[in-house]
């Protein structure tokens, strides 16, 4: 990424956003990328804008929550965030940030996560929580989860049973089951009136998608 970009896109924590950007993702998932942190970022600064919040906190905490990878058939995988967090803490101590703001800084980290089951406590956490999950959501969801289902080998539905009417729903084997499993979900856990907000128009795209896709298939 250019510097000229990096400026652009993440004004005012270009600085911070040069520094980090090399830790900020491992190569190979196109569904945690450099553009999936652009789309957080904006979607964080957009709830901070009226929820408050230390941004600075809430920069560094975006640039760094996907900064460990691990995939998502993984028995590690309910661990990523925290091992994000604890590498981002190393990372942001070599900047000079303060212990009690890379502590903030990390606790948002780990909590950002589904699959870790961790509450945020802090405004700071609720905002990147509920700005990753935005992008779990509406079309760009959508397209996240196809995406991922072909990396990890699943196919897009059941041919003979799209709808799951006469099976048990299935996200390894079926991308589309993946909506009702759990992306509809999602929806009704947002942390901020802001985030909720937001939640409720990518929620009714997401069911839109869902219903023309199973009426496309027939």
């Amino acid at each position: 990424m250019q510097q000229d970009d990096i400026a652009r896109i993440f004004k005012p924590f270009e600085e911070l956003a040069t520094n980090l950007i090399p830790h900020a993702v491992a190569p190979g998932d196109g569904a945690h990328d450099i553009a999936h942190i652009q789309r957080v970022f904006a979607n964080a600064m957009r709830i901070h804008a009226v929820e408050g919040g230390h941004a600075e906190t809430i920069a560094g905490a975006v640039l760094l929550h996907d900064c460990v990878a691990v995939e998502k058939n993984s028995p590690l995988r309910a661990e990523a965030s925290r091992l994000a967090a604890e590498k981002a803490g190393g990372i942001l101590a070599v900047l000079g940030w303060s212990a009690d703001q890379i502590a903030r800084a990390a606790h948002a980290i780990a909590a950002h996560s589904f699959s870790a089951a961790i509450k945020p406590e802090t405004l700071e956490a609720k905002i990147l929580q509920d700005a990753d999950r935005l992008d779990a959501i509406g079309l760009i969801g959508a397209a996240r989860c196809f995406y991922t289902g072909g990396r990890m080998g699943s196919g897009l539905y059941d041919s003979t049973d799209p709808r799951a009417e006469d099976r048990a729903l299935d996200d390894k084997r079926f991308s589309i089951d993946h909506f009702p499993v759990k992306l509809f979900k999602l929806a009704d856990g947002f942390q901020t009136p802001t985030g909720r907000a937001m939640a409720a128009e990518r929620h009714a795209r997401l069911e839109q998608f869902y219903h023309q896709f199973l009426e496309e298939i027939g």
